[in-house]
């Protein structure tokens, strides 16, 4: 059982759901600690001018997790970012197929941001053929911390291969997997050149850009 692990960030980058691709579960790590350096509530976008960051205005105390922490939907930041994604991305050739659908689902109402994210997160792999069974951690009851939450999670799970990405090198260590039967395998995924407007391209923007230019045409595949 092939299983990977990540926070539910704000429209990712397509190596994000690449990991998903690459794993028959893939769990949301819902029940961390908020970040607002990480990209749980902001992601960037192409504009003629170069990149634009969409930032969520959100509502938290600190060591909140990120199914603790509110949008402020009272400040209108939905409509913000649905005219600015449309401003830019209403002539690309998938736009009008998939931006309708994309701007449902963001304007519903959602407890929490972890809860938004997962269902664009969802809808994205749905649009890409994407279905590994999909698990929230806070739904698994684990206590422990950083590696050793991870490993208790893929025991949980049955988990015996475990996708990571390349920043957790610097803590992982392959011993504590191989000792409980799990191989630590780091993602594979390259940045790679696709159908972008404006000038000069820009890797690992928002998932967006990649779809509303190329459609759902799943690029994993050919990796």
């Amino acid at each position: 059982m092939i299983v990977s692990i990540h926070q539910p960030d704000y429209i990712p980058y397509l190596g994000y759901f690449y990991k998903i691709y690459k794993s028959e579960v893939f769990v949301f790590l819902d029940d961390v600690q908020f970040s607002n350096d990480n990209m749980h509530h902001w992601n960037r976008i192409k504009t003629p001018q170069g990149e634009c960051r969409l930032k969520i205005p959100v509502e938290y105390s600190f060591g909140d997790n990120i199914n603790q922490v509110r949008t402020k939907d009272e400040l209108k930041w939905k409509e913000k970012h649905l005219k600015t994604i449309e401003m830019n991305y209403v002539k690309t050739q998938f736009f009008n197929e998939i931006y309708p659908q994309y701007k449902e689902i963001i304007l519903r109402k959602y407890p929490n941001l972890s809860e938004m994210n997962i269902v664009i997160n969802q809808f994205i792999c749905q649009g890409f053929g994407i279905n590994p069974n999909f698990v929230r951690s806070s739904e698994l009851n684990i206590d422990s911390a950083k590696e050793d939450r991870v490993i208790d999670i893929c025991l949980a799970l049955g988990g015996t291969t475990y996708i990571s990405g390349n920043g957790a090198k610097a803590y992982q260590v392959d011993e504590h997997y191989e000792n409980k039967g799990i191989y630590l395998k780091y993602t594979d995924y390259k940045p790679f050149t696709y159908n972008q407007r404006w000038a000069e391209f820009i890797p690992n923007l928002s998932v967006l850009d990649y779809i509303f230019n190329c459609g759902f045409n799943n690029p994993f595949n050919k990796i």
